[in-house]
């Protein structure tokens, strides 16, 4: 797969400073923003819109078995053990279709609420992908300020919804900079929607590949405004509850009504990888069609010839291999070719970002592997 240093976005030492030392024309230095809330939160949260568990949820079943896991990287043999320990995982769910085969927590559980950080973007692109199948959007070829005429006269006035998704606004963004900035600012409750309004154009959109968070927020703006709903309130109706999530999540927002779009899913592991499963699936869940089967291949095949490794907030990899990637390593990676959905959760860690492609394209082949080595069923 390939490596994507801008998916992290930040290492720990940039995020820290960042935060404390925000740019001049910022407040004074404000403290991160808030944990995410626990799983038994009985009522909302400031800054959070909840997500209820699906009436129907997806089975995964237990599938458990033994995974001999090596892989070589930079002329070294590793293990998975090896792996999981030296990048501070927390959350590892492997499963094989619709089963889980392997499942690992430290200092976390099956219960535990990691926050998704950018995998975030992946569930924008579906939100897009529905509307656009359901008519509210007509074409992602239409210029943002066709749903969103707030946008006139800002960076992103004429910019189409294409230019969005596959990160080529042209708006002048730094997202090393920009990003702590705007996460402080929406912490505090400081609209998101007037952040974007203040964006300025700085190169021509559609021209080349720029990572831009601001983007999947505008994504999210336009959710809400062509479908006339909120867009956690559209998450919820049209892909928590169809693709059989079952667990209680949350989304961040901005105090103001706007939830962020580019980060801040705060969801089980075994959520994230039923996401997972919903796009190795062809947007399929419990035999219903959540995401239109070709938005999940739109989604997942290159978007620009400036850049063959990014599709629609998704990023891609070798051998049709595609992920939703945050901050500081959490994943949801699918692999078509081998059937196999892997999520990896942790509080932060910048090492073995190159690895994580041998580690991740390893335990697949295993699984594969073992899947056609099993005995046949005694009669």
């Amino acid at each position: 797969m390939r490596r994507r240093p801008w998916t992290l976005a930040l290492t720990a030492a940039a995020l820290t400073a960042a935060l404390a030392a925000p740019p001049a024309h910022a407040a004074p230095p404000t403290p991160p923003p808030p944990a995410p809330p626990s799983a038994d939160v009985a009522r909302r949260p400031a800054g959070f819109d909840p997500l209820v568990p699906s009436t129907d949820p997806v089975d995964l079943r237990d599938a458990h078995r033994p995974l001999s896991v090596t892989y070589t990287f930079e002329g070294r043999r590793h293990t998975l053990d090896d792996y999981l320990a030296r990048t501070g995982t927390q959350g590892f769910v492997v499963l094989d279709g619709d089963g889980v085969v392997f499942e690992r927590y430290l200092a976390a559980g099956p219960d535990s609420l990691f926050q998704s950080w950018s995998m975030a973007k992946s569930f924008t692109s579906a939100a897009v992908g529905i509307a656009l199948g359901e008519g509210f959007i007509d074409s992602v070829d239409d210029p943002v300020t066709r749903y969103v005429p707030e946008l006139e006269g800002s960076g992103f006035d004429g910019v189409s919804l294409r230019d969005l998704l596959r990160m080529s606004s042209g708006i002048e963004w730094d997202e090393t900079s920009d990003v702590p900035f705007v996460h402080v600012a929406a912490s505090l409750g400081y609209p998101l929607t007037e952040l974007a309004r203040q964006q300025k154009r700085g190169w021509e959109p559609g021209t080349r590949f720029e990572y831009t968070s601001m983007n999947s927020f505008v994504l999210a703006w336009v959710v809400a405004e062509a479908t006339g709903v909120p867009y956690h309130a559209y998450v919820q109706k049209k892909i928590w509850e169809p693709a059989g999530m079952a667990s209680k999540a949350y989304l961040g927002n901005d105090s103001n009504g706007n939830s962020m779009g580019y980060c801040c899913y705060y969801a089980t592991d075994r959520d994230f990888a039923r996401f997972g499963l919903l796009y190795l699936n062809g947007g399929k869940a419990n035999g219903r069609q959540v995401v239109p089967a070709s938005w999940v291949t739109r989604s997942t095949r290159p978007s620009a010839p400036f850049n063959q490794g990014y599709g629609l907030q998704w990023w891609l990899g070798e051998d049709g291999d595609f992920s939703a990637n945050g901050l500081g390593g959490q994943l949801i990676w699918v692999s078509p070719r081998h059937g196999v959905v892997i999520v990896k959760s942790t509080l932060f860690t910048v090492i073995a970002g190159e690895e994580t492609d041998a580690a991740f394209e390893a335990v697949a082949a295993e699984v594969a592997r073992t899947r056609t080595a099993r005995p046949a069923p005694a009669h």
